[in-house]
């Protein structure tokens, strides 16, 4: 019987469950705490910190089945989904993992059992073949002696032009850190009982899938490359679930197996067509399934980083409906469709709860497009139509990427339909030109690597007190590990086994204050968190320290107060805010410093000021009751933490902080908080702005802030009414009065101006002159402004078919030209062409459209020789 992707996805981690290891759910797709990452595309990645000897959890073994993004950064399948059998910008990638336990005799155990046995997926032995690192004698010896593989069916991969350890069977986590050999498993589709051997390069053949991959870290590489093995072997293990789901069900493609049929078929009958080979259906599949896990994990459409490639996986999902004949609107409308046949999975729970939000966010998406769409297609079409030779410049693709917003991803898929070539060189250097969106992905930063890997852990003891003893274990300085610093202003980072300095995280910035002891004083001037390590960044003021030396901690109260008030004031907005706009509300990010609060979360419109107010008024009023602030620490499974908000879905120990402010807030959150509302005192919203699509922020002042920037707003409303002449109680009325007397003028103006125009339009047509059957006007026009000049030439435009008009004028001694080519001419006569080459007389710029353009300039000396030169140049195109 063939199993279903559901069961197979059940049978991984049923089978790793009976052997011990711990079930971890997926962790988000966006990655926690980890810059170093746009979107999660391996299931390590939840486990990173733990490979790197940064964080310990109560398990050694591990089993997931993660889901993964690979569509931006280093790791990016856009381009080639639906062209190709197995390239998915979403997939599930399942694995199992040993932090120190178990090690390469049983990983390819276990992995072999799995893949060959009856009881398991029964693939047949013969069927499968094996990469391993060219020295990796020990792996070797496993495979052939342990598990009986044929020597003609395991290949040794070696480095890449001769680089040490550059290798596809070598992984590296970055430059430094854990590292060792992997093997890959394959699967031959061709002849299975074949007894020649098989070379590396015909395993990269279509016959030939790469299944799954089992890495062994064993070493610990250096800056210098030197390789140190690592004290506690560990085992990372990558399967994705599609690839084995489409081995299992007899078919070549991932677009064939059970779960991509069933959608195909639903989107193909929602659009209307009967081609299901169409590889348009398959990108609409793929991308319903990414946007949709995307959003529901908190990303949202924007032109920045992550929400800019959901951005381009929508808008490619959209175009290809397009091509299919789809009607507008279709893609938001495929949620439901696709929620119906994913809901008897494990873990959609919150997928299937956000189905609205998702749906709203995509229909808002498809209607900003559809104008983008239009202009983009317009504009391009224009551009193909009259290219010379088989290739689309930089320039072009750039233009209509910046100008216009329309995706490279979708220039590039127009041009494959019409076997155009695309000048991706000449692309890349106009980017370079403009401000490079700067994305150092998957680059671990060494100086990091230093902490990270220094096995510290400092106990924070800062909720209960703000000063303690501690001793110091490691020092840097430079990036360097030192023994001392004594230095008078040397800058150093120093890590103790215990501390009060709270550790910058989940958007709380870090502590300021002293480490001192006898006659030696280190003004700690940032305190920063990396997982479970705790460093205290600054000067050395005066004396010496040394590792081994006992300090006293001296966290700087008054700081630590302020910044504590608008932690829990950022809890009341969070509440607040779900209560007037929504339960949609989700937190996008954060900043809580000593002077304000900043707080981003999820919605579409900006807030009305009743919205506002209404918000400020639940806020105070809590404070204004003094409600009891409590922390505590509660076991994750506890079923009181039912309910409970878990912002960015992070990944949590057994045990967690919970704060709780009686009636209105229930969250998971390791921040400094007031014990009661009513230290805050006052909340005032000082700003509410989009900073991207679906993304709003509010700064808050608390407190002594709140009521400066009152008296602030105060102080410029006492000026204005001095200005206004009234009263403040005034002085709305007076303005109002003034916006209505100066659009009542603008009205009068711009009737004078058009009286102007149609005045100078009927005078200028006498200068009319007639080439070869259509009508050229030049001139150059006095006392005239920019606005004046444009509406000049629509009334002329108006008055003279078949024409071709340039006017001039100077205006704080520059020239301003206009050209205009009625429509019937722009075949042979381009506005643009026209203006960009007397612009290039007067030391000027100039651009437009084929029938309008204008230019700007400051040769004034050569302007009535450029406006000579016109006659000719019409002349000779037409």
């Amino acid at each position: 019987m063939i199993k279903s992707t559901n069961d197979i996805r059940q049978m991984f981690i049923d089978y790793f469950d009976n052997k011990e290891h711990k079930i971890v759910a997926s962790s988000s797709l966006i990655p926690n705490n980890d810059p170093t990452l746009l979107f999660t595309n391996a299931g390590m990645n939840q486990f990173k910190n733990i490979f790197l000897c940064q964080e310990q959890r109560d398990y050694m073994r591990a089993v997931t089945c993660q889901r993964c993004i690979r569509a931006g950064g280093k790791h990016n399948d856009l381009e080639n989904v639906g062209y190709t059998a197995r390239h998915n910008t979403f997939f599930e990638m399942l694995g199992n993992f040993s932090f120190g336990d178990y090690f390469k005799k049983e990983a390819i155990l276990f992995a072999w059992e799995l893949l060959t046995h009856s009881n398991w997926f029964n693939i047949p032995k013969n069927r499968l073949f094996i990469t391993i690192y060219k020295t990796d004698n020990e792996t070797y010896d496993i495979w052939t002696n342990k598990i009986g593989i044929p020597h003609n069916h395991i290949i040794r991969v070696g480095d890449q032009k001769g680089i040490p350890y550059c290798s596809d069977n070598f992984w590296q986590m970055g430059d430094t850190g854990p590292c060792g050999p992997c093997c890959e498993i394959l699967y031959n589709y061709g002849d299975y009982n074949s007894n020649n051997d098989v070379n590396k390069s015909i395993l990269k053949t279509d016959n030939y899938l790469e299944l799954w991959n089992i890495v062994f870290l064993q070493f610990d590489r250096q800056l210098d490359g030197t390789m140190l093995p690592l004290l506690k072997p560990s085992i990372d293990t990558g399967m994705g679930l599609e690839r084995i789901a489409s081995v299992l069900q007899n078919v070549k493609s991932n677009y064939e197996i059970d779960f991509f049929k069933k959608l195909i078929q639903v989107i193909a009958k929602f659009i209307g067509t009967t081609d299901l080979n169409n590889n348009s259906l398959k990108v609409i599949a793929d991308h319903i399934r990414s946007s949709s896990f995307l959003i529901a994990d908190g990303v949202f459409p924007s032109n920045e980083n992550r929400g800019y490639v959901l951005r381009r996986i929508i808008r490619r999902a959209i175009r290809h409906g397009n091509m299919l004949g789809a009607k507008k609107g279709f893609f938001h409308s495929l949620v439901k469709p696709f929620l119906e046949i994913v809901w008897e999975e494990r873990g959609v729970e919150d997928l299937i709860n956000q189905q609205v939000q998702i749906e709203n966010i995509l229909k808002f998406e498809e209607e900003q497009f559809d104008k983008t769409l239009k202009r983009g297609l317009s504009l391009l079409d224009t551009e193909l139509s009259k290219l010379k030779g088989k290739t689309l410049n930089g320039q072009t693709i750039f233009r209509l990427h910046d100008t216009f917003g329309f995706p490279i991803d979708l220039t590039k898929d127009i041009c494959r339909e019409r076997n155009i070539e695309i000048d991706s060189t000449g692309f890349e250097k106009e980017m370079m030109l403009q401000q490079i969106r700067a994305r150092e992905l998957n680059q671990f930063n060494s100086n990091d690597n230093n902490i990270i890997c220094s096995k510290i852990e400092s106990h924070f003891e800062g909720y209960e007190q703000l000063s303690s003893l501690a001793i110091i274990k490691l020092i840097y300085v430079l990036d360097q590990k030192v023994e001392n610093i004594s230095v008078i202003g040397q800058n150093a980072l120093i890590i103790l086994d215990k501390t009060t300095f709270y550790g910058e995280s989940g958007g709380q910035i870090g502590d300021i204050g002293l480490l001192k002891k006898c006659n030696t004083e280190f003004i700690v001037k940032d305190t920063k968190r990396y997982g479970n390590t705790i460093c205290h960044i600054g000067t050395l003021i005066s004396g010496k320290l040394s590792i081994g030396d006992s300090c006293t901690t001296e966290v700087n109260e008054a700081h630590r107060t302020l910044i504590s008030l608008n932690h829990s004031a950022t809890h009341l907005l969070h509440a607040a805010l779900c209560q007037i706009l929504g339960d949609h509300i989700l937190q996008k990010g954060s900043l809580i410093n000593d002077k304000y609060l900043r707080f981003d979360f999820s919605h579409y419109n900006a807030l009305k000021l009743e919205e506002i107010n209404k918000i400020e008024e639940i806020v105070n009023e809590q404070i204004f009751c003094n409600l009891p602030i409590e922390t505590k620490i509660m076991h994750i499974e506890d079923e009181k933490l039912q309910g409970a908000k878990m912002l960015f879905k992070d990944k949590y120990d057994q045990h967690v902080r919970v704060v709780n402010i009686e009636r209105v807030s229930f969250e998971l959150c390791g921040g400094t908080h007031a014990s009661r509302t009513g230290e805050i005192g006052l909340f005032l919203i000082k700003s509410e702005y989009g900073i991207a699509s679906g993304i709003r922020r509010i700064e808050v002042n608390t407190g002594k802030n709140a009521l400066i920037h009152i008296n602030e707003q105060k102080h410029k409303l006492w000026i204005i009414s001095n200005l206004m002449k009234t009263n403040i109680s005034n002085v709305h009325k007076k303005i109002n009065d003034l916006v209505n007397h100066v659009n009542v003028l603008e009205k009068e103006l711009k009737q004078l101006r058009d009286k102007q125009a149609d005045n100078e339009s009927n005078l200028l047509i006498k200068k009319t002159i007639e080439i070869k059957g259509i009508k050229l006007l030049i001139s150059k026009i006095n006392n005239v402004n920019s606005s004046g000049l444009h509406n000049i030439v629509v009334k002329l435009k108006h008055k003279l078919s078949s024409s071709v008009i340039v006017l001039a004028t100077i205006i704080e001694d520059k020239i301003l030209l206009i050209a205009s080519v009625t429509k019937d001419l722009t075949d042979r006569i381009s506005a643009n062409e026209l203006i960009n080459d007397l612009a290039k007389q007067i030391d000027g710029k100039g651009g437009g459209k084929p029938n309008l353009a204008r230019a700007a300039g400051n040769n004034i000396k050569e302007l009535e020789t450029t406006l000579l030169s016109i006659q000719s140049w019409v002349y000779n195109r037409l």
